[in-house]
Parts: structure tokens; C-alpha cells; sequence
């Protein structure tokens, strides 16, 4: 760098550095509410509403109570907004499973019965219980949490809809999709104390042949 003192090249090096740090706040920040996203979901279905605080789960995700208070002012604000992102995740990742659309190759309804079912049978179903059980008992937790599961089981509603090729302009099709769910939502909570998953397969399949028959 002939012609070039050493303070031009800190002072170009200073300046470049300072566009650096400018530009990732915002990714840092993104990065920051998700990690406070998924520990909320983790802590509230590992240890449920009464253990999970805003400064347990700031731990959790390796950032100071305020950082965590700067993105979500209020607990609830927290936990509903954690439940509300995964289930957006799990959303988009149950549409990945079958990117070809309804009835697409390999998109049988069986598969389709399964992933479903899957959703409630995981960690984001476990952490909406027990939101939904202090929502009962908490009266600033539960208008938020009757919207947020209003709007979470019309997106999944749509998406059953969607993946099972299913007309809902036929007599009782709608109710034989909601029943699925249901359904779904049931055997998620029966895997909550033990392992369901040999009789899982075979409710499964059995609504696979019931949703062929109805369907088709």
C-alpha cells in the first residue's frame, strides 16, 4: 500500500470495522430472539409454566434478563410468542415433507396421517399444554393464548386440507379433517406419560383407510 501512512490504513480499517459491526446488529438481534424463542419453548415443556421465568430461560439461552426484556417486555409476551414461532417452524417443515403438494409422489395419505400426528407428539405440544393449562387460571395469559391456538389450528386446519387433496365443499369432509385432528391432539396427550407409538402406527393407518374411503 505505497503512499498510504499507517493512520489511513487504520482509519480505512476502522471505518470498514464499524460498517461491519453496523450491519449484523440486526442479524445478532435476530439470532438473539430466536435463541430466547426456542429456550422458552424448551423450558416451558421441560418444566412447565411455574418454572419457567423470563430469567430462566434468559440463562438458557446465554443472554442477560434485560437483553431478553428488551425483545419480550413480559413474560407472556415470551411464552406466547415462543409457542406462536415453533409452531410456524413446524409448519413450514410439514409442508417441506411433501413439496409437491397434495397427492403428490409419495404424499400418500398414510404419510400424510403420520406427519400429522407427529405434531403433537413433540416437544411444541408439551410446551401449548402447559401454556393452555395456565391460561385456565392466569386471566392476562388467556386471551392471548385462545387467539394464538385459534390461529395456530386454523393454520393446520389448512394444511391438512391442503396435503390430503381433501374438497371441503363435500357434506361432512370438513368435520372428518377437524375429527383427524382431534384425533391427533388425542393421542399426543396419551404419549405424554408413555411411549404410544406401537398403537399410534395402527390408529393411524386405520384413519388412513377411513380418510381414502371418505375422500376419494
Amino acid at each position: 500500500m505505497v503512499g498510504v501512512s499507517t493512520a489511513e490504513r487504520a482509519g480505512g480499517a476502522g471505518q470498514r470495522g464499524e460498517r461491519a459491526d453496523r450491519m449484523p446488529k440486526q442479524d445478532r438481534s435476530r439470532a438473539t430472539r430466536q435463541r430466547l424463542l426456542e429456550a422458552a419453548v424448551a423450558c416451558l415443556a421441560e418444566h412447565g409454566w411455574a418454572g419457567s421465568t423470563v430469567a430462566v430461560v434468559a440463562m438458557r439461552a446465554g443472554v442477560s434478563r434485560g437483553a431478553a426484556q428488551h425483545h419480550f417486555p413480559t413474560r407472556e409476551d415470551l411464552f406466547t410468542a415462543a409457542v406462536e414461532y415453533v409452531a410456524e417452524e413446524r409448519s413450514q417443515a410439514l409442508r417441506a415433507l411433501f413439496p409437491q403438494g397434495p397427492r403428490g409422489a409419495g404424499a400418500d395419505r398414510r404419510a400424510v396421517v403420520a406427519a400429522l400426528v407427529d405434531l403433537y407428539t413433540g416437544p411444541l405440544f408439551r410446551a401449548a399444554l402447559h401454556l393452555w393449562v395456565a391460561a385456565s387460571d392466569e386471566e392476562q395469559l388467556r386471551p392471548r393464548v385462545t387467539e394464538l391456538e385459534a390461529r395456530v389450528g386454523r393454520e393446520t386446519h389448512r394444511i391438512a386440507v391442503e396435503l390430503l387433496g381433501a374438497d371441503e365443499s363435500r357434506p361432512g369432509v370438513r368435520e372428518t379433517v377437524q375429527g383427524l385432528l382431534d384425533m391427533a391432539r388425542g393421542l399426543g396427550l396419551a404419549n405424554l406419560l408413555t411411549d404410544d407409538g406401537q398403537r399410534r402406527e395402527r390408529v393411524v393407518a386405520q384413519w388412513a383407510a377411513l380418510l381414502e374411503e371418505t375422500l376419494t
